[in-house]
């Protein structure tokens, strides 16, 4: 199915200029690295980020001091008193591995975090794409910063300043050569 899908989207980009059809590429790093406000969303995220891998490096720290203290210690201990630190020790780790699941995981807080703080930008982003390929009647816009590659790509179908220009954001003196 896969190679289906790739072989009708490069006859469809073979085609589309025999039937005249426009297209046109954008750069969503470039453009989302010129807002403010994703700037400011990537910070909190790094903040939180931090927040949260402290917290964790701590409780490891924690329990790497209960496990040097056990191995002091297991020489005298009970063989109960000893089980007893064992599963405490275990324990604690689980609790430190569900803690970094719950905060770096799949489904875990940074990532609702992101989707919260980055979601509604990339979603006004998007909207502006649309509306511009619209207006403009382009048939097709790719983002040279995702998944789909473009080896060359004529600077004449660059619209990422427009679409920045329709958001009102204006490009750092950085990004410029």
């Amino acid at each position: 199915m896969k190679k289906n899908i790739l072989l009708t989207l490069l006859i469809s980009i073979i085609l589309l200029p025999v039937f005249g059809q426009k297209y046109a590429y954008i750069d969503s790093e470039y453009i989302l690295s010129n807002m403010p406000e994703y700037a400011e969303a990537q910070a909190e995220l790094d903040r939180l980020a931090g927040v949260w891998q402290q917290e964790i490096e701590k409780q490891f720290a924690s329990i790497d001091s209960m496990y040097k203290k056990y191995q002091v210690e297991a020489i005298t201990l009970p063989e109960n008193m000893k089980q007893k630190r064992e599963e405490a020790i275990i324990a604690a780790e689980q609790a430190a591995k569900n803690l970094q699941k719950k905060r770096f995981g799949n489904d875990g807080d940074l990532f609702k975090k992101r989707e919260e703080l980055v979601k509604p930008i990339q979603d006004r982003v998007f909207t502006a794409i649309d509306e511009y390929a619209k207006e403009k009647g382009y048939a097709f816009v790719f983002d040279v910063a995702g998944a789909m590659t473009i080896i060359y790509a004529d600077p004449k179908w660059d619209i990422n300043d427009q679409i920045m220009q329709k958001l009102g954001v204006t490009a750092s003196s950085s990004d410029e050569d």
